[in-house]
């Protein structure tokens, strides 16, 4: 006998930022989108390569998302409506390019999928509302590297020295422990720390010179503590291309 009953579509409504966009068949493009209340999530966009939709589906647009799947473990449909493009900000301006592709392509690697983050997800839309500001855009990657970290459980503490208890002359950061070490209470172990730059505890210039030095060793966590335990995919290419793009603003 025919069965004429089916199961009912799973369906969502969110709001988030685009992170990626690949091909899937002729037409097809299977999206990720950081979204409010379902996290890092993709889902499967009918003529998601045509003209009307490519201008829609760049990295940082944020959208509506309506996602539709017979099962929750289903890669599922979306319907994607635009609410802002940020095409614009990131027009000529080769520092807020490379921060935003540096931005989703870290939160494309460490995030988990389908898990929710509200607090990240409202630095991230933060963040993204900053680009082309190039005075306040670099520190406020380097904050949102730091809340990133502390988010995903592996917050640095850079309040006091590790060894001695101090809260001054804080130099260092421990590869280990992600705590603060003093010059005086790291010893023959100097060597062996990570650079702490004034600009991570709030304190001294916040120049791209600056901020570049403190993402190296916010980048050491991130590689070691996340991207590294994420099924081996490797850091994102974009991460270095802000640094380099950092590095070329900080010396002129």
């Amino acid at each position: 006998m025919l069965r004429t009953d089916t199961a009912p579509m799973i369906e969502w409504r969110d709001e988030g930022a685009v992170l990626s966009v690949r091909h899937h068949g002729e037409t097809s493009a299977i999206v990720e989108v950081f979204t409010q209340s379902h996290g890092r999530h993709a889902g499967v966009v009918r003529g998601g390569v045509s003209r009307k939709m490519t201008p829609i589906l760049q990295p940082g647009t944020q959208v509506e998302v309506v996602w539709k799947a017979r099962l929750d473990e289903h890669l599922g449909t979306f319907t994607v409506e635009p609410l802002r493009s940020r095409a614009a900000a990131v027009m000529g301006d080769r520092l807020a390019l490379a921060g935003l592709n540096a931005v989703a392509g870290l939160l494309g690697v460490v995030l988990p999928e389908r898990d929710a983050h509200p607090d990240l997800y409202r630095r991230t839309m933060g963040l993204l509302d900053l680009l082309g500001d190039g005075d306040l855009w670099p520190l406020a990657y380097l904050r949102w590297e730091l809340a990133l970290l502390e988010d995903m459980g592996f917050a640095l503490d850079l309040t006091t020295c590790a060894v001695t208890g101090a809260t001054e002359g804080l130099v260092y950061v421990s590869p280990r422990s992600g705590r603060a070490v003093s010059a005086a209470g790291a010893g023959d172990w100097a060597d062996k720390l990570l650079p702490l730059p004034p600009v991570m505890r709030g304190e001294g210039a916040a120049d791209d010179a600056a901020v570049h030095a403190a993402l190296g060793t916010t980048g050491y966590f991130i590689e070691h503590k996340l991207v590294q335990g994420s099924g081996g995919r490797p850091m994102p290419a974009a991460r270095q291309r802000l640094l380099d793009q950092l590095a070329r603003t900080g010396a002129t």
